[in-house]
Protein backbone atom coordinates (compact mmCIF):
# COMPACT_ATOMS: atom_id res chain seq x y z
CA UNK A 1 0.00 0.00 0.00
CA UNK A 2 0.80 3.47 -1.14
CA UNK A 3 2.22 5.57 2.06
CA UNK A 4 3.02 8.99 -0.07
CA UNK A 5 0.54 11.53 -1.20
CA UNK A 6 2.19 11.45 -4.36
CA UNK A 7 2.61 7.51 -4.68
CA UNK A 8 -1.38 7.50 -3.99
CA UNK A 9 -1.84 9.69 -6.77
CA UNK A 10 -0.03 8.14 -9.06
CA UNK A 11 -2.27 5.02 -8.70
CA UNK A 12 -5.34 6.98 -9.30
CA UNK A 13 -3.92 8.74 -12.58
CA UNK A 14 -2.57 5.35 -13.66
CA UNK A 15 -5.94 3.25 -13.04
CA UNK A 16 -8.02 6.34 -15.00
CA UNK A 17 -5.14 6.39 -18.10
CA UNK A 18 -5.72 2.28 -17.95
CA UNK A 19 -9.49 2.80 -18.33
CA UNK A 20 -8.81 5.65 -21.25
CA UNK A 21 -6.39 3.42 -23.20
CA UNK A 22 -8.32 0.24 -22.94
CA UNK A 23 -11.77 1.89 -24.37
CA UNK A 24 -9.58 3.84 -27.09
CA UNK A 25 -7.62 0.39 -28.37
CA UNK A 26 -10.95 -1.71 -28.10
CA UNK A 27 -12.34 1.17 -30.41
CA UNK A 28 -9.45 0.71 -32.95
CA UNK A 29 -9.57 -2.93 -32.56
CA UNK A 30 -13.40 -2.98 -33.60
CA UNK A 31 -12.80 -0.32 -36.86
CA UNK A 32 -10.08 -2.43 -37.82
CA UNK A 33 -12.07 -5.77 -37.47
CA UNK A 34 -15.17 -3.58 -38.97
CA UNK A 35 -12.75 -2.85 -41.94
CA UNK A 36 -11.45 -6.22 -42.82
CA UNK A 37 -14.91 -7.55 -43.12
CA UNK A 38 -16.09 -4.79 -45.27
CA UNK A 39 -15.98 -6.25 -49.22
CA UNK A 40 -16.72 -2.96 -50.80
CA UNK A 41 -13.88 -1.02 -52.22
CA UNK A 42 -15.11 2.21 -52.11
CA UNK A 43 -16.03 2.23 -48.63
CA UNK A 44 -12.62 0.32 -47.37
CA UNK A 45 -10.69 3.56 -49.57
CA UNK A 46 -13.21 5.97 -47.50
CA UNK A 47 -12.01 4.66 -44.08
CA UNK A 48 -9.21 3.58 -44.25
CA UNK A 49 -7.35 6.64 -43.49
CA UNK A 50 -9.31 7.52 -40.85
CA UNK A 51 -8.45 3.66 -39.16
CA UNK A 52 -4.46 4.62 -40.25
CA UNK A 53 -4.96 7.89 -37.91
CA UNK A 54 -6.58 5.90 -35.44
CA UNK A 55 -3.57 3.89 -35.09
CA UNK A 56 -0.82 6.40 -35.44
CA UNK A 57 -2.30 7.75 -32.69
CA UNK A 58 -2.15 4.95 -30.70
CA UNK A 59 1.38 4.25 -31.29
CA UNK A 60 2.17 7.74 -30.70
CA UNK A 61 0.61 7.62 -27.42
CA UNK A 62 2.31 4.19 -26.74
CA UNK A 63 -0.93 2.48 -26.45
CA UNK A 64 0.36 -0.35 -28.82
CA UNK A 65 3.71 -0.88 -30.12
CA UNK A 66 5.02 1.69 -33.01
CA UNK A 67 5.71 -2.09 -34.76
CA UNK A 68 1.95 -3.48 -33.98
CA UNK A 69 1.01 -0.46 -35.85
CA UNK A 70 2.70 -0.68 -38.75
CA UNK A 71 2.08 -3.98 -39.18
CA UNK A 72 -2.03 -3.06 -38.95
CA UNK A 73 -1.63 -0.52 -41.40
CA UNK A 74 0.44 -2.76 -43.78
CA UNK A 75 -2.04 -5.42 -43.64
CA UNK A 76 -5.00 -2.89 -44.13
CA UNK A 77 -3.74 -1.90 -47.30
CA UNK A 78 -3.41 -5.37 -48.77
CA UNK A 79 -6.96 -5.52 -47.97
CA UNK A 80 -7.56 -3.04 -49.74
CA UNK A 81 -5.42 -4.11 -52.93
CA UNK A 82 -6.99 -7.08 -53.03
CA UNK A 83 -10.55 -6.26 -53.32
Amino acid sequence: MAHHKSAKKRIKQDEVKTVQNKYVAKTMRNAVKKLRLETDKEVVAAALPKVVSMIDKLAKKNVIHANKAANLKSSLVLHLNKI
